[in-house]
């Protein structure tokens, strides 16, 4: 052996943050990547850049590879030393075929390890607000594959009324046998039955009846695979204990439209909350190629009053070019510095600076009222931003008597991937929301979308802007904005989202 082992790591029912830390670690270190059919593609970026990655996804009709092929695939990359996770969805060993997969490794003396994943059989009955025990309803369960299967050894007359709880993996296209074995070997056809079709992820759906109508419910619904079916009391307790598809954005898809290094903030809150984000960057920021004008300004620091942040992307441009000089925020000890809004704040505070004004209102106009009152006229400011940032800000803080010096300090392009995207979805009518966080998102969408996509496609979605200068450049695209947040931060723009949508409901 050169050193090769094999991980089968559970990756958990759906939702990709249900991985275990140590199935991630797995992850993160490997070398090749067996992966699954049900598997959220999301997982895969934790793998290195450089590993290999093999679908061996296998459906109802379709098998990419045969559970041998599988098997030989895992001994090969494990004889050639590599380190091979095989990620499988929920448990390897719960209808995961991970038994003889780590049978077949043991047979050519591959060293394995088995990686538990939280089973389908538990958290989709939980993501429904369905407890699989419950005390003084249910202390026993029992979960299934499909029971029938033509090689079932289901003893039905005992699984029957055996136990208290059901819970039946892959029964979507047999389900009407299965009820009529459950009803025939003595279960109450008005025992309560859920159905949760893709379960733990955005898509979620949970349908409940009773033995005696519940196919008929599904058939009505068009629920199909992944789904699993639970039987029992304790579906009844879902009406007090849902809470994954009563969240207030459960069931919307929500563009988010900032850069790519700063989506994931947006989207892992909207994810909280229920939505389904789709990340589409509208802006890349990428650094200056001509820095010299900032590069002065830094060397000639002390001559400014005050430096001024306008953004989290602003901080990180110039904290870059003070690091390439060799300096650092000590040289920021005698000048006085303000930022507009809390992101940029932390930013600061994490580069060692502590702002001396943030203003009240996280706008270019809130910024401008708070500087009035600290007296900066005759003042010298240094203004790092972007190359499409417009005059708006440094000419009214010059008409304040201060003098500003607005410098380059980063670019914004339109990342070209994403133009394709953005059409196809919109086009498509799949989008229930887009977020703007920045005037740049609303320009680079409405010229990514011009001459392929009404923008009529555009408004028939919902359109939530950040903040007024956002909105106001939004409307003047042709856009109609719907939502303004109150509170101008990412924080703001999902509360704003939440009592758009919850409103919407109500009326």
């Amino acid at each position: 052996m050169n050193g090769g082992k094999v991980y089968l790591v559970g990756a958990g029912p759906g939702d990709p943050e249900l991985i275990s830390v140590k199935g991630l670690k797995r992850l993160q270190g490997a070398e090749v990547v067996v992966y699954d059919r049900l598997i959220d593609e999301r997982l895969l970026a934790a793998a290195p850049d450089e590993a290999e990655l093999v679908y061996v996804g296998k459906a109802t009709s379709e098998h990419t590879h045969t559970q041998d092929e599988i098997n030989r695939l895992l001994v090969d990359k494990g004889k050639a030393g590599k380190t091979v996770v095989r990620l499988k969805g929920g448990d390897p060993f719960v209808f995961g075929r991970g038994g003889e997969e780590a049978d077949a490794l043991q047979a050519e003396s591959v060293p394995f390890e088995i990686v538990p994943g939280i089973s389908s059989a538990v958290a989709v009955p939980a993501h429904a607000g369905i407890p699989v025990t419950h005390r003084g309803v249910a202390s026993s369960f029992t979960g299934h594959e499909d029971p029938a299967k033509p090689d079932s050894t289901i003893h039905w007359d005992k699984l029957a009324s055996g136990v208290d709880t059901l819970v039946i993996l892959m029964a979507m296209q047999n389900l009407p046998e299965i009820i009529e074995q459950l009803v025939t070997n003595g279960r109450p056809a008005t025992t309560p039955v859920a159905v949760t079709h893709d379960g733990t992820r955005p898509g979620q759906v949970t349908v409940t009846g009773t033995l005696a109508n519940i196919t008929g419910i599904v058939r009505e619904r068009g629920l199909g695979p992944p789904a699993i079916v639970i039987v029992g009391e304790v579906v009844r307790l879902r009406d007090k204990l849902a809470w994954f598809d009563r969240r207030p954005l459960f069931g919307k898809t929500v563009l988010v439209t900032r850069s790519r290094s700063q989506a994931n903030v947006l989207s892992q809150r909207l994810a909280e909350h229920g939505a389904d984000p789709i990340e589409l960057p509208m802006i890349d920021i990428r650094a200056a190629e001509h820095t010299a004008d900032l590069d002065r300004a830094i060397t000639e620091i002390n001559s400014y009053q005050w430096v001024i942040f306008t953004s989290a992307n602003s901080v990180d441009a110039f904290f870059g070019r003070l690091d390439t000089l060799d300096r650092d925020a000590r040289n920021l000890d005698e000048i006085r510095v303000a930022a507009i809004g809390p992101a940029t704040t932390a930013l600061l505070k994490e580069r060692g600076i502590v702002a001396d004004l943030v203003p009240e209102v996280n706008t270019g106009e809130g910024l401008v009222t708070a500087l009035e009152a600290t007296e900066v006229a005759n003042k010298r400011l240094l203004l790092p931003r972007t190359d499409i940032a417009d005059t708006a800000l440094s000419n009214r803080l010059s008409g304040l008597g201060a003098t500003v010096n607005e410098v380059l300090a980063y670019r914004t392009v339109t990342p070209t991937e994403s133009v394709a995207m953005a059409r196809q979805l919109l086009a498509d009518g799949e989008i229930d929301a887009i977020t703007f966080a920045s005037s740049s998102t609303v320009t680079n969408l409405v010229g990514t979308l011009a001459g392929n996509v009404d923008i009529d496609s555009v408004n028939r979605t919902v359109i939530a802007c950040i903040g007024p200068k956002t909105a106001s450049t939004a409307a003047t695209a042709g856009l109609r904005v719907d939502i303004v947040a109150k509170e101008h931060t990412i924080i703001g723009l999902v509360a704003a989202l939440e009592e758009h949508f919850t409103r919407r409901v109500n009326d």
